[in-house]
């Protein structure tokens, strides 16, 4: 019984249920990252540099009749070592873009957060002991 008490004990611990939400939570805003990059920024990057896509780039090590081929044509030649470096360097910009738009996003949060910590805080209310005290030393100073 002491392993379904532990994990009863950790599935109902906050730490989990911020886990699952901060799980369901990435899952929607990698959906927007990547919206943002395939619909915004890539687009620009091949108005600049032309095809973003290099995943048709490769070498045919062997060099075999595959010349000249597809990439997915040229994997089905029999014999043909293809060295596919088209797709790494996709996967990379890809990857850089994403890191790039994330550091922006969380610098943009980490500013708000920033600014929110150093907001001053309004002054706590006088316990009622000093409130008691403040008005004896009120009497004493009348009399």
């Amino acid at each position: 019984m002491g392993f379904v008490k532990d994990f009863k004990e950790f599935a109902v611990k906050g730490n989990a249920i911020d886990l699952a939400v901060g799980v369901i939570i990435g899952g929607a805003f990698g959906k927007i990252v990547t919206s943002i990059i395939d619909d915004l920024v890539m687009p620009i990057v091949s108005k600049i540099i032309g095809q973003p896509d290099f995943s048709n780039l490769w070498v045919d090590l062997n060099h075999k009749a595959a010349a000249g081929l597809a990439l997915a044509d040229a994997k089905k030649v029999d014999g043909a070592a293809i060295f596919a470096y088209g797709n790494f360097i996709t996967v990379a910009i890809n990857f850089l873009l994403l890191a790039f738009v994330i550091f922006l996003m969380v610098k943009s949060i980490m500013k708000l957060k920033r600014k929110e910590e150093a907001a001053p805080a309004a002054p706590e209310a006088p316990s009622k002991e000093e409130v008691l005290l403040q008005e004896i030393r009120d009497a004493i100073r009348a009399k």
